[in-house]
């Protein structure tokens, strides 16, 4: 009989037990599916990549909208637990429909003390109009029109924004930046009946023809911007503004015989008369559409006191900041609030991300935010307002290269999405009556 062989190594108490091969087995599998599709995702063109980059997001948001309605209780506009296509069918959505069906009024409504009330004189024509010519072209409700052609134009605007990130970048961080433009907390708006997505592609192609100085093409997009959402003054200022930089520019470089110092940067004699007609062509856009409630109605403040029935009192630049500051942090700090925000804002602008965006872009963002700051009152619509500066997503995703970094942006934005469509979208009737608008 033979003897036993010597006993094998006792393994220590504290070790783990090896993982089982199934395990193994399918965490190799996964690995190796995620990075084919990851090879097949790089070797796809520009546009597809964009694209599909937006329509994963769109995807997302659909699904965040549809778990937020399954918990929707009573509401102005439907039953509770409404399907899809009803719950993103609401607030802003019924006005744009109202001016689909019914147009807008010769005479503006108001109340018994006289106060003019909310009407659709609030709402720019360009969206609606579209969606009429859509709707009896082919034979679609008002609310199916609008929401394809916010879709459509969502999904343009994000091609249109990587190819303007790629004068300021290349492939990957322009992806990056249209995958935090897509993916923005807010971002669900761009697929709803809102003309968020129709401004913000018309905005975006006013913005790489003005960068690649293609000034006379650039006139009748920004004619349809200025009637699509009131992106009008801010535009306007950023060309005015540009025109004078790029003239102060050209004059110096003549001054100091050296017409061609900077190559490419000095403007020629016809870009600056182009660059003027934008100027004065962007100027107009800009009164356009409360020239036309004025012609309408015969009241020259038409519009702004349609405008103004929302906030509740008329139109004081500045004033409502600081009124939201002393609510939000009390009458010393909230006073001190807004300059506080307007220095921040400055040293964020003055970053190296943001400075790689090249003057053009940078002066949109500030000129766009100082016509907040002036004009608007601050409120829970701020957020979805704050959409047009987009051109500091591709600032954010040229702050790092990591995956990790950049990722994380991704995760957030989402997470952050689902507070808004919870917390804005969704109706929950607030206890003196309504509810914030998103």
């Amino acid at each position: 009989m033979s003897s036993p062989g010597p006993p094998g190594p006792v393994p220590p108490a504290t070790a783990e037990p090896p993982p089982s091969d199934h395990g193994t087995r399918l965490d190799t599998a996964f690995r190796t599916a995620a990075a084919r599709l990851g090879g097949r995702l790089v070797r796809w063109p520009w546009w597809a990549q964009v694209a599909a980059v937006y329509a994963a997001a769109r995807l997302v948001s659909a699904c965040i909208f549809m778990s937020a309605a399954l918990h929707q209780g009573i509401n102005p506009w439907f039953p509770a637990k409404p399907d899809y296509w009803n719950f993103i069918n609401i607030w802003d959505a019924r006005w744009y429909e109202s001016v689909m069906t019914g147009g807008y009024p010769t005479e503006l409504p108001v109340d018994a003390a006289g106060n003019v009330q909310e009407n659709t004189w609030a709402f720019y024509p360009l969206f609606p109009t579209l969606g009429r010519m859509l709707s009896a072209a082919a034979g679609l409700s008002p609310a199916a029109a609008l929401i394809l052609i916010a879709m459509l134009a969502g999904l343009a605007a994000s091609l249109v924004v990587y190819l303007l990130f790629r004068t300021r970048a290349g492939h990957w961080p322009a992806l990056w930046g249209a995958a935090f433009f897509s993916t923005f907390p807010v971002s669900p708006v761009l697929q709803v009946p809102y003309a968020e997505s129709l401004n913000l592609l018309l905005l975006a192609a006013a913005l790489l023809l003005v960068v690649r100085r293609h000034y006379l093409w650039a006139i009748p997009v920004v004619v349809a911007m200025c009637l699509s959402r009131p992106t009008g003054v801010p535009f306007a200022a950023t060309i005015g503004i540009l025109f004078l930089y790029r003239a102060g520019e050209a004059w110096l470089a003549a001054r100091n015989h050296r017409p061609d110092a900077k190559g490419s940067q000095i403007h020629s004699r016809n870009e600056l008369w182009s660059l003027a007609g934008l100027t004065a062509v962007s100027g107009a856009g800009a009164l356009a559409w409360p020239a036309i409630a004025w012609a309408a109605t015969g009241d020259i403040a038409a519009y702004t006191k349609t405008e103004t029935v929302w906030r509740g009192h008329d139109l004081v630049p500045f004033k409502p900041w600081f009124d939201t500051g002393v609510l939000l942090f009390g009458p010393v700090l909230g006073l001190v609030a807004p300059f506080v925000f307007v220095a921040v804002f400055g040293l964020f602008m003055a970053s190296p991300p943001v400075r790689r965006l090249g003057t053009e872009l940078r002066l949109w963002c500030l000129c766009y935010m100082g016509y907040l700051v002036v004009f608007l009152h601050p409120q829970t619509s701020t957020f979805r307002m704050l959409l047009p500066l987009f051109p500091l997503a591709l600032a954010a995703a040229l702050v790092s290269r990591s995956r990790a970094y950049r990722g994380a942006v991704i995760t957030m934005f989402v997470l952050l999405q689902i507070v808004w469509v919870v917390w804005l979208w969704a109706w929950a009737q607030l206890p003196g009556g309504g509810d914030y608008p998103p």
